[in-house]
């Protein structure tokens, strides 16, 4: 009798948890009908290493929605230094933890510049568009849609916070893991800035794409963490950023700097400090952002 009664509980107390989690992702084509700029890609797009994917031509938007949405929509943009991208780690592993929170999680698989500086911004002002679009549909208020990025997907979300070209494409607040932000020699990460802007770009292309430059009043508030040891993308980048966030008074910013952990932790159990930046995250989106 004892043992029904502990089942029956640990039922009753685990259905609220799985009430949260998403039904089957659904895949959305970015570009359906053509993308305005062609990459130059002609490599077939393949696994190179487990969840790692290369020579992206094709941008495609998966969504995961919560049972009880809260109106909050956040677009993931995995890093992998504008070559290929982090799909699990820095993706999808962190759709039911957010989903349970009641945020209408959104993977973007963005095709890969290949040295055509504008697809970032294109696809990411056109996945802006496109979750506004079905806002309704995925019960989510689209004044709640932000965009998050590791590493050069932190680049990407950080473009589009920067350098969006209309109110209908601004997010309305990024998540920043371990962003390149600058793409100055000796502060960007090479692979990065050469695979964005070619070998050789323009002393104006460098300065455009050095986002902490490009920040504004308008600029929308940011979540910053990363590790003070991350040897690949050097921590001036998010510290540079963030500067500029306070010098243009761009309320509700947080910067959180760990000690160790190195780069691309992502939603990794390893990472000694997962429960503080998690509880941070989540403090935040509820207090600052819900």
């Amino acid at each position: 009798m004892k043992k029904i009664i502990l089942l029956i509980t640990c039922v009753f107390f685990t259905l609220p948890l799985m009430a949260q989690t998403s039904n089957e992702p659904e895949v959305y084509e970015l570009w359906p009908n053509g993308a305005p700029t062609e990459n130059g890609i002609t490599e077939e797009e393949k696994e190179i290493f487990p969840t790692f994917i290369a020579y992206i031509k094709k941008a495609t938007l998966t969504v995961y929605k919560p049972q009880r949405p809260n109106g909050t929509c956040i677009i993931c943009c995995p890093g992998g230094g504008y070559f290929g991208l982090s799909m699990l780690n820095e993706g999808s592993n962190m759709a039911t933890w957010l989903n349970n929170q009641g945020v209408t999680f959104v993977l973007l698989k963005y095709r890969m510049p290949n040295g055509h500086k504008q697809i970032p911004l294109e696809d990411g002002e056109q996945a802006i568009r496109m979750v506004r679009a079905h806002a309704a549909e995925w019960g989510v208020n689209p004044n709640k849609v932000g965009i998050m990025g590791s590493s050069a997907g932190g680049h990407f979300a950080a473009t589009l916070s920067t350098l969006y070209t209309s109110k209908e494409t601004r997010p309305d607040f990024s998540i920043l893991f371990y962003p390149v932000i600058s793409m100055e020699t000796g502060i960007t990460h090479q692979g990065s800035r050469e695979n964005l802007l070619g070998k050789n770009p323009t002393a104006e292309e460098v300065s455009h794409y050095d986002l902490d430059k490009q920040v504004t009043a308008d600029t929308p508030p940011a979540f910053l963490v990363l590790a003070a040891d991350d040897e690949t993308v050097n921590p001036l980048n998010s510290i540079s950023y963030y500067q500029q966030l306070l010098a243009h008074q761009v309320k509700n910013s947080v910067m959180f700097i760990y000690p160790y952990g190195g780069h691309g932790f992502g939603f990794q159990d390893s990472f000694k400090f997962k429960r503080e930046w998690t509880g941070e995250l989540e403090a935040w989106l509820r207090d600052i952002i819900f």
